[in-house]
């Protein structure tokens, strides 16, 4: 992706960040750190106090790691503004990347407040992980210079950028975009249709809802899944326990997103809707599917090989296959998006590849003869290339070439 870039004329000198609670006071410190004048802005002085208190503590610790140089680090602080006036963030920024919640109602509130505020050549980005680029664009004047810039947690250490085109978004705007994430030091992946969950979060969510499933259906136990995902497959986390991590009240926003989106190809599980009620939300609570009072979850190694991962790379790559048959993403950027976004081994196309496109397609049959859902039924892209022999690694062609 980065050797497509193609240099930007636009200038970036300053930039707002609206909204400074989980997400955005790591994208400020960010841009002050590459050299970025940033106005924080959000609703309350409490917040912005925070947020900075939060920047000086992650600047302090790459101090302390010899990442950046004292004096750089008082430069950064420098760079960083903060206030709750709205007219005085935006009115000299040359780019503002909104980071409210996921509301996507709250969202084009703000949208429609920063173009009203800001000047005609700013660029209006939004750090959703799942929601329309296309329907925030419509809530302004300015649709071709809105863009989705859906950044990872935390966003100075994460690699990853995910650039999402809306449906007026213009190739310039893109093209600043790329050439944003090239001076921010990330490596970005080009969304190239606003879809739900865009690429890391759509086949993540396909991936949580094959082991929701699999456990509702008393299929195997969360246990034997984290223990084989984490210890077979090489993911940094089980399925479960990332699920505690993201915060089961995310997971099941998105999930709502992407059943709406897709229909029944995206049926959510309700496994975890007496957590969600409960207020058993994950980490943050204390409690979800793991209790975390004594920290990080156990997961047994012993159980390790009692559940097949191929079952969720199937998943994966089935999902992988719908991006590129709709014309949303590459092989090539989808894994490197679950590379370095999740921190997976193996992207699901490389992982189909290594399996055999024809093995992904026998495992899809077998479940939907199990279980006749919408969600089995193998995307036409993958019985395209098996008609074609492109049956991934073996026969030096799948979603990638070989030689």
């Amino acid at each position: 992706m980065a050797g497509e870039i193609v240099m930007s004329t636009r200038p970036l000198n300053r930039a707002a960040i609206l909204g400074v609670g989980s997400m955005g006071h790591g994208i400020a410190q960010l841009l002050a750190m590459t050299g970025t004048e940033v106005t924080m802005v959000d609703i309350n002085e409490e917040i912005l106090t925070k947020a900075r208190q939060k920047i000086q503590w992650s600047i302090e610790k790459f101090v302390e790691k010899r990442t950046i140089r004292k004096e750089d680090a008082e430069t950064t602080l420098a760079r960083l503004h903060a206030t709750t006036n709205f007219e005085e963030a935006f009115k000299n920024a040359d780019l503002i990347v909104e980071a409210a919640p996921e509301n996507l109602e709250l969202k084009k509130k703000l949208f429609a407040q920063m173009d009203k505020v800001a000047p005609k050549h700013v660029i209006l980005g939004s750090n959703t992980s799942t929601l329309s680029i296309t329907e925030l664009g419509k809530a302004t004047n300015r649709p071709d210079k809105v863009v989705g810039l859906h950044f990872f947690n935390p966003p100075q250490m994460m690699p990853l950028l995910e650039i999402i085109k809306g449906a007026q978004t213009s190739d310039e705007t893109i093209r600043f975009a790329l050439d944003l994430a090239k001076k921010l030091g990330k490596t970005p992946v080009l969304v190239k249709r606003d879809v739900r969950g865009f690429i890391v979060n759509g086949i993540l969510a396909a991936v949580f809802n094959e082991a929701f499933w699999t456990v509702e259906r008393k299929e195997a136990t969360k246990d034997e899944i984290d223990a084989a995902m984490k210890y077979q497959a090489g993911f940094p986390m089980g399925i479960f326990e990332l699920a505690d991590f993201v915060g089961l009240d995310i997971l099941n926003s998105v999930a709502k997103e992407m059943e709406e989106a897709f229909g029944a190809r995206a049926k959510a599980c309700p496994i975890y809707q007496p957590l969600v009620k409960a207020g058993k939300l994950g980490q943050k609570t204390g409690e979800g599917f793991y209790s975390w009072s004594a920290g990080r979850p156990r997961i047994q190694f012993e159980l390790a090989d009692r559940f097949d991962p191929n079952r969720l790379h199937t998943m994966a790559a089935n999902a992988a296959a719908w991006l590129v048959h709709e014309d949303v993403a590459t092989p090539q950027d989808i894994d490197t998006a679950m590379k370095f976004g999740t921190g997976w081994p193996s992207g699901p196309c490389e992982l189909a590849d290594k399996m055999g496109i024809d093995t992904v397609i026998k495992n899809l049959n077998e479940l939907h003869a199990k279980h006749p859902e919408p969600m089995y039924e193998p995307c036409p892209l993958l019985i395209e290339y098996a008609k074609n022999g492109w049956l991934g690694k073996k026969a030096g062609r799948g979603f990638h070439k070989y030689k």
